[in-house]
């Protein structure tokens, strides 16, 4: 495991509902292992918001267990509960702030989408995330980003744009059509196992 300058593992947080994930997740967080110089990703699923109405959202723990099927064998992610275990509805400021009280021989870098990044001045407290973090920008089409008007804490990866979502994969899996080649094999095999046997998501 490469450790940073800092002597602090280089620790990206990926967070997002992964409903369910599929591989534009695990490609993106492979390449930025690999050519961002993150020695881990943490996949951060979300969880349910009671504030908010989210019928097409699968449990948490199912969600969970998706991304722990997806990443087995690659020692660079991790699948993380963390936010499961905060006040909720949860502000990634108080997570981050968090995360780094657990963990302080780490260093940790928020991964968010290019669209995400053009709204980021509506998140709460936005100002203190990007001060006090370091912010990693992938980019997402039709949200392109000036990398020389970033503050200094920002940085934009260059990482290959992969158009898959979720939401597609979940109505696909509805109509009954066949998208194994969308999912990691163990995720396809436990998804395809829970609707054969009519189980609710």
């Amino acid at each position: 495991m490469r450790m940073a300058e800092s002597n602090k593992l280089k620790t990206g947080i990926f967070s997002g509902s992964f409903n369910p994930v599929h591989i534009g997740h695990l490609a993106l967080a492979n390449y930025l292992c690999e050519y961002e110089e993150l020695d881990e990703v943490w996949f951060m699923v979300t969880p349910h918001n009671p504030f908010k109405k989210q019928a097409d959202l699968w449990s948490d723990e199912l969600r969970l267990q998706l991304v722990q099927l997806a990443i087995e064998g690659y020692p660079r992610f991790r699948a993380s509960d963390f936010e499961f275990h905060l006040p909720r509805p949860s502000y990634t400021v108080h997570t981050l702030n968090r995360l780094k009280e657990v963990y302080p021989e780490r260093e940790f870098q928020l991964i968010i989408g290019s669209d995400n990044w053009k709204v980021f001045d509506q998140w709460f407290e936005s100002e203190r995330i990007v001060s006090e973090n370091k912010i990693l920008v992938y980019p997402r089409p039709g949200f392109p980003v000036d990398a020389s008007q970033l503050p200094p804490n920002v940085h934009l990866a260059h990482s290959p744009i992969f158009e898959i979502s979720s939401t597609f994969i979940r109505q696909a899996l509805a109509a009954g059509k066949d998208v194994r080649y969308f999912l990691h094999p163990a995720v396809y095999t436990k998804i395809k196992a829970i609707h054969s046997a009519n189980d609710v998501m």
